[in-house]
């Protein structure tokens, strides 16, 4: 009930980040949502992808080290509030975001999650009938 997440850590050089993707893409790739998180030394390039295990080959064939990680994937309405209003729940319930990171779909935002504990996440999602997007549904984008 997660999505694989990919996580490179990226030297802070300039060039680096367009070498990853231009990899992916010329491999057909399709990156669906992504976030770089940084130090003053190096970077944590976060992406959500088509087809994580092939993406995650082709970056070990290519020497980036690179890991998959489940995450949560939420769709919410898009309103001013929305984001606030589905974070809550987890709150209440005392789950932690450990980070997040969100895109548009439609008239959609998918929300992608990482917390600190998974099944109480999900518990959250599923008693109060939240929209968890599946690694199939993500594929199909």
């Amino acid at each position: 009930m997660t999505v694989k997440q990919i996580s490179i850590f990226l030297e802070n050089k300039s060039g680096r980040l367009n070498e990853i993707l231009s990899i992916l893409g010329g491999e057909q790739i399709k990156i669906i949502a992504a976030t770089v998180a940084d130090t003053s030394e190096f970077g944590i390039l976060r992406m959500i992808v088509n087809d994580p295990e092939k993406a995650i080959a082709i970056l070990k064939h290519n020497k980036i080290s690179a890991n998959l990680s489940d995450v949560i994937a939420i769709k919410t309405d898009s309103y001013a509030g929305a984001f606030a209003k589905t974070i809550e729940y987890f709150s209440a319930a005392g789950v932690s975001i450990e980070y997040m990171y969100c895109f548009s779909l439609n008239d959609a935002a998918i929300l992608i999650l990482q917390t600190n504990n998974k099944n109480a996440a999900l518990d959250v999602i599923n008693r109060n009938r939240l929209d968890l997007i599946l690694a199939n549904d993500l594929k199909q984008l």
